[in-house]
């Protein structure tokens, strides 16, 4: 009598004096089963992960373009323009005063005449001002101030947010009362008036002398980074703060105080990597603000020391002749423009990246 044959597909019978598994229990995978863990995604780190949805995200990608973009403008047009923001335009080494208030790739009498004797003269690509300097050289210039002071205002607000807002969460109890306590104070001091204050004492008190950076920048600009450091980190100091509190109930913070670990060292080790998404989108999202803010007190007088340009300076300069030469203030308002609505997208890009809450 021939055996019957074995069906692989078949579950075997359990023993009833066995005590393993009943295997007809058990429905076997399907093939699409199979597949989906066929394809199953590796595993990634937050940062590599969220990176990879930063990438898929269009608007963030176009504003890091763009970012590029303007980088690399103020960073090539000093080098290859001959013209220095505050140079007048001179031909043969005499000042030419016809070249002011000049349209956009037009050349002056005097320029005009020292080419057809066969000279060369670099085109005033956003033509000239007033003063008969070229506008595309201010304007690059003006792009560089307006960046590095949002920059340097959203590090200055970084560092001071992070470390008063991790000492409050962190320790909690009266030492988190007495310090908001003092947040809550300065969140209430008006900043446009602490800076015109600050504007008038420093104009008294200090004097740069010579051609530094700080004497080019002026008492001005000086008083604008020290009240983005007294003034502005709230906000970040009240986003750390919370973020702490929830994350320091966590197991693996109970863990490390129970090894003995400083609390610095959980701060910096264990508490802020858990949080540094949240803070780089809050960065990101300041250096907007600070630009939007130099523009605006650039353009009521209280920004730059001229000659150096601003962008917010440039626009208020143009006002004169906003309805003759209204691309004078076209071309400051559209890098302003840009440049606060790149960051904007960035930070949005950001957020929706690496915000733990928005993550699916």
């Amino acid at each position: 009598m021939a055996k019957e044959a074995y069906d692989v597909n078949k579950m075997p019978k359990k023993n009833p004096l066995s005590l393993q598994i009943d295997l007809q229990k058990f429905e076997k995978a399907t093939d699409e089963e199979k597949h989906q863990a066929e394809v199953m995604s590796e595993s990634t780190s937050f940062f590599r992960d969220g990176m990879r949805k930063l990438r898929r995200n269009p608007l963030a990608m176009f504003s890091i373009v763009v970012l590029i973009l303007i980088i690399l403008m103020i960073t090539i047009v000093p080098i290859v323009v001959p013209y220095s923001y505050s140079d007048i335009i001179t031909v043969n080494g005499k000042r030419d005063k016809s070249a002011t208030n000049m349209a956009p790739f037009t050349y002056s009498k005097l320029e005009q005449q020292y080419i057809d004797e066969g000279g060369k003269v670099f085109p005033h690509i956003m033509g000239t001002d007033e003063l008969g300097r070229d506008y595309f050289v201010r304007v690059a210039y003006g792009t560089r101030i307006s960046l590095l002071v949002g920059v340097f205002a959203s590090a200055i607000v970084l560092i001071i947010g992070v470390l008063y807002g991790s000492i409050a969460g962190y320790f909690g109890g009266k030492v988190d009362l007495i310090m908001m306590r003092i947040v809550d104070v300065i969140y209430s001091l008006p900043d446009l008036l602490m800076i015109i204050l600050l504007s008038v004492v420093l104009n008294e008190v200090l004097k740069f002398n010579g051609n530094g950076i700080l004497a080019r920048l002026g008492t001005n600009m000086i008083s604008l980074f020290i009240v983005f450091g007294l003034l502005y980190w709230v906000g970040m100091a009240r986003l750390v703060r919370g973020q702490i509190l929830t994350i320091k109930q966590n197991e693996y913070v109970l863990a490390a105080k129970v090894s003995g670990a400083k609390s610095s060292r959980i701060i910096r080790r264990h508490i802020l990597p858990n949080c540094i998404s949240v803070i780089i989108i809050s960065a990101a999202l300041q250096i907007p603000s600070a630009i939007f803010t130099e523009s605006f007190l650039s353009f009521i007088s209280l920004g730059v020391k001229a000659p150096m340009p601003s962008l917010g300076s440039l626009a208020s300069a143009a006002r004169s002749g906003i309805t003759t030469y209204t691309y004078k203030l076209v071309f400051p308002a559209l890098m302003i423009g840009l440049i606060t609505l790149a960051f904007n997208l960035l930070g949005d890009g950001l957020r929706d990246a690496f915000d733990p809450k928005l993550r699916r």
